[in-house]
């Protein structure tokens, strides 16, 4: 009687571990770089999260004829006071960027003053990353 047997040779055995060595290979650096995504990331939140905290605050100190109020209105007339809009409040140091910046920490180079209530102005920010230049991100200061 032949014996009939089953299985995989030893070539297609191999070529199996080749392909999956190239998949491997190509997918690797994706995922190594997940930091700077995350950096990134958390540069572009804050970002946002400071247009709409001026934002709201405009429309807090509107509704008071633009009287600072504790919790409704809070003066913002420069880029730098954007800062206090948001809970936990961070820390925007302004001036000259360190090299490397401070990872978690936020800079502000120049510190546009904003002219009138109600004016608004792009803000340019860098989110600390411990690297050289850290993350740039902008955000809108509304004036009040």
């Amino acid at each position: 009687m032949n014996k009939q047997q089953s299985g995989f040779t030893l070539i297609e055995l191999v070529m199996v571990i080749v392909i999956l060595g190239i998949l491997a290979a190509t997918a690797l650096p994706k995922f190594v770089d997940l930091r700077s995504d995350a950096n990134s990331s958390v540069a572009q939140g804050y970002g946002g999260a400071l247009s709409s905290a001026g934002a709201i605050n405009y429309s807090g100190c509107a509704a008071k004829n633009f009287v600072v109020t504790t919790d409704v209105c809070v003066k913002v007339a420069k880029c730098s006071d954007a800062k206090d809009l948001i809970s936990p409040v961070i820390t925007m140091a302004v001036g000259a960027l360190p090299s490397p910046t401070v990872a978690k920490s936020f800079y502000i180079v120049t510190d546009t003053a904003l002219t009138a209530a109600g004016k608004t102005t792009q803000c340019a920010a860098v989110y600390g990353d411990g690297n050289v230049g850290g993350v740039p991100f902008t955000y809108t200061a509304t004036g009040t």
